[in-house]
């Protein structure tokens, strides 16, 4: 890949990285007043395009911000983005704001004020070998299904997890397994893939909902929407995480004890890499391109 400039989409104009700023009275920055996506390309191609975006609609109905922009200029936007960058696999990052207000104030502005658009894209780096999670309280609100900017407790609880060497914490409420810091989870118990239904207490993962409707489609091993309980989890024969730049993640480690038991203890278990295979399969279809 080449240093060139990443390309910016700010309000209405294009920057590149050096060069965007916001405004210090942009509401994402004072009160964390705003969403944002995650949709990443695979060889060009979006992937979960359609997902994406009525997630963005969800989270943007949630919080009363109208959504800026129609299909078509957001898709224009993300094309330009991607032939900006020279990645085989990129992530586009869009936020939308409550927009910058000519005062600080708690109380929303009215109309006049347009939202905050910020899009931009990188790189998807690959990722080695299994994840070591801990298990940390869920201190987050009541509201995880939308997909809100403010997101200090997740960043409080990834840092936990890599200050004990390990890479990502996993969110137990009220002795159930809610989620991780950036990622949602599966166990496979017995033969069933278990994951928590969706809800206010987790985000709608777009690879999640991607893989059940293939694992159901495909018929690849029964599938089960309910929650796991921390015991549970630390007894369950496979877990893996999953998000969109991260796709299906074998958990090998919970609190510093092995996952699944004899050959494959502490290992990416069959049903995981069976699904994985699958999923790679749906990401990357036979001749397609951007």
């Amino acid at each position: 890949m080449t240093n060139k400039p990443r390309p910016v989409y700010l309000n209405g104009e294009w920057r590149d990285a050096e060069t965007a700023r916001v405004s210090v009275f942009d509401r994402g920055y004072l009160f964390g007043d705003g969403v944002y996506e995650v949709i990443p390309a695979f060889a060009g191609r979006l992937f979960g395009l359609d997902e994406h975006m009525a997630r963005l609609s969800r989270s943007l109905a949630a919080i009363g911000i109208t959504e800026p922009m129609g299909r078509d200029e957001w898709k224009a936007v993300f094309d330009r983005l991607l032939a900006g960058i020279d990645a085989p696999d990129a992530a586009i990052y869009l936020q939308v704001t409550r927009g910058a207000p000519a005062k600080r104030d708690h109380a929303w502005p009215g109309s006049e004020v347009p939202a905050g658009v910020m899009a931009t894209v990188s790189p998807i780096g690959s990722i080695a070998g299994g994840a070591r999670v801990i298990t940390l309280p869920d201190a987050r609100w009541a509201r995880c299904d939308i997909k809100s900017i403010n997101l200090l407790p997740n960043t409080m609880a990834r840092q936990q997890a890599l200050e004990k060497g390990c890479d990502e914490a996993v969110l137990v409420r009220d002795g159930l397994v809610m989620e991780g810091a950036a990622t949602n989870l599966f166990a496979v118990i017995g033969d069933r893939l278990v994951t928590a239904p969706t809800g206010p207490s987790l985000l709608a993962g777009i690879t999640r909902g991607l893989l059940l409707d293939l694992v159901r489609r495909e018929q690849l091993v029964e599938a089960e929407e309910s929650f796991i309980t921390e015991s549970a989890l630390r007894e369950a024969d496979e877990v893996f995480l999953t998000s969109s730049t991260k796709d299906l993640w074998p958990v090998v480690e919970i609190d510093g004890q092995p996952v699944g038991s004899g050959a494959h203890a502490g290992r990416a278990g069959p049903i995981t890499r069976q699904l994985d295979q699958h999923f790679q399969a749906l990401k990357h279809p036979q001749g397609s391109s951007r």
